[in-house]
């Protein structure tokens, strides 16, 4: 009796014992030890895991609190602006104008143009469009993050030259994976380039 009692307690014991199986592992288990390849000294964000132009790059773990989907919109949203931006900004100072040139915006530079056109009131209006624009571009986000209409981050179906017409998915994905360095370099070039023209007050390359 005392036998059968001591084999019924080491058997539930062993229950609960961890497995020495590796097949066994959960992979939660496998994630928790898994290390960003961006920051190799930080686990891995888990929530990254599936989105184009992911290297595990998540210092302050925003993708644990904010939906994946909305945090991927906002970079390809702002990495578009950036090119944009950079663009526009570089081609001022190489003396791109639109013309008739209103008298008041003669001499100006890209950064000097800021003020003036905050004072002539067409700032207000590169405002005003830009809420328009941001404001009907919110209904798609919304219907994608609470609605799921399937919509992918970023997805307007606007693709006037065709760059993903007839494609494959994988020349699809390379394309997109393009666009997210692209506009994550962008970013950080826009940055600069403001930072630069600043401090020189100089004419491109602002050195």
């Amino acid at each position: 009796m005392k036998l059968a009692l001591l084999a019924s307690l080491i058997a539930s014991a062993a229950a609960f014992a961890p497995s020495s199986s590796t097949g066994a592992r959960s992979s939660t288990a496998l994630a928790a030890g898994k290390k960003s390849q961006a920051l190799p000294f930080l686990p891995y964000p888990e929530n990254l895991s599936g989105y184009v132009g992911d290297v595990g790059f998540d210092p302050f773990r925003f993708s644990d609190f904010a939906p994946m989907d909305f945090l991927a919109e906002a970079e390809i949203k702002h990495g578009r602006i950036c090119m944009l931006a950079w663009l526009g900004f570089v081609a001022v100072d190489l003396g791109a104008r639109i013309y008739p040139l209103p008298e008041a915006y003669k001499g100006l530079t890209a950064v000097t143009a800021h003020d003036a056109l905050v004072q002539q009131g067409a700032m207000s209006q590169i405002f005003l469009w830009c809420s328009v624009f941001e404001a009907v571009s919110t209904v798609a986000v919304v219907q994608m993050l609470y609605e799921e209409s399937g919509r992918e981050p970023g997805n307007f179906g606007f693709d006037p030259l065709g760059f993903l017409k007839g494609k494959s998915e994988a020349e699809v994905k390379e394309m997109k994976l393009k666009e997210i360095k692209n506009g994550r370099l962008a970013m950080l070039a826009f940055s600069g380039v403001v930072t630069q023209a600043v401090l020189t007050q100089g004419p491109f390359p602002y050195v």
